[in-house]
């Protein structure tokens, strides 16, 4: 009866529970990669986990089977976490637009990081609807372009498409969506 009366009083002094966690509570997050990806997660030597463990500050976990489990207090840095490690074991899908950076430019093309560590060649016949001369005329080491994937060959060659992605773009502003 008075455990009751107390659990009544705490009810009135705190309506329920809160909508969210602490920012500053600690969080566990556990995702599940190919485990063909492990390797590209931990990197030679463990190089790969270290960089991001010193850049996000989190704790990091890979078991065998492709659990990962990354613990922290800080919800942004357990998110920037996520988000590298989802880069770094995600495949490019065909037909998919993704917004890479051109790495190098080549007399035929420009090879284009479209996830981390992961690069696509944009032929000089796929840069623009007309001809281009020379591929520095579209684009230059640096820059940030959106590209369509429209092959990834057996040898996991990717082909991409600048102005494939440029048209679909644009279908998909003038249709308002």
């Amino acid at each position: 009866e008075n455990r009751l009366h107390i659990l009544g009083e705490m009810t009135k002094a705190i309506p329920g529970p809160r909508g969210e966690m602490s920012k500053h509570a600690p969080r566990i997050e556990v995702i599940h990669i190919n485990p063909e990806k492990i390797r590209d997660v931990i990197g030679p030597g463990g190089k790969v986990i270290r960089s991001i463990v010193q850049d996000t500050g989190c704790k990091i976990d890979v078991e065998d089977d492709g659990s990962v489990s990354i613990a922290s207090s800080d919800a942004h840095a357990l998110e920037k976490a996520i988000a590298i490690i989802e880069g770094i074991t995600q495949s490019p899908e065909v037909g998919r637009i993704y917004h890479g950076t051109v790495r190098k430019v080549v007399d035929f093309g420009a090879f284009v990081e479209i996830l981390p560590g992961t690069d696509g060649l944009l032929h000089i016949s796929q840069l623009a609807e007309n001809r281009v001369r020379s591929v520095t005329d579209v684009v230059k080491e640096g820059d940030n372009i959106p590209v369509k994937v429209l092959e990834v060959d057996r040898q996991g060659k990717i082909r991409l498409s600048l102005k494939e992605a440029l048209r679909e773009l644009e279908e998909t502003e003038t249709s308002g969506a």
